[in-house]
């Protein structure tokens, strides 16, 4: 019996990837809740339910080949430091030295939990 390729075939480094799209999916669905105003405005609600489906799907995909532990840190951690970044680039969020300090931690946080989540 033959077994077909599908796209999802590559492994660990697919499964990655995959966390690393919906940790990006993660950030626009944090900031189109900030712009639904309480889901009082339709297409930042619809912007949000999209990117919220299309993350936590990717990142369930991504289950299936990783460990919970890393995964979920570097989806977290991908989604919190580029909802900080975006909100201080675009929405006017405070720009302070410590900011930027801890966001750096988070993203060598994230990048730590990577490499030692995909090492077995």
């Amino acid at each position: 019996m033959v077994r077909s390729r599908t796209w999802y075939a590559g492994g660990k480094n697919m499964a990655w990837l995959l966390v690393i799209v919906a940790g990006l999916l993660e950030t626009g669905f944090a900031v189109c809740l900030k712009l639904s105003h309480g889901f009082t405005r339709l297409w930042p609600t619809v912007a949000f339910c999209a990117f919220a489906l299309g993350s936590f799907g990717l990142l369930t995909l991504s289950l299936k080949k990783l460990d919970v532990g890393p995964a979920y840190a570097v989806w977290t951690g991908i989604g919190a430091a580029g909802t900080a970044i975006y909100g201080m680039v675009f929405l006017g969020d405070l720009v302070s030295t410590l900011k930027i300090v801890s966001i750096s931690f988070v993203i060598i946080g994230v990048i730590g939990l990577q490499l030692s989540g995909s090492a077995h």
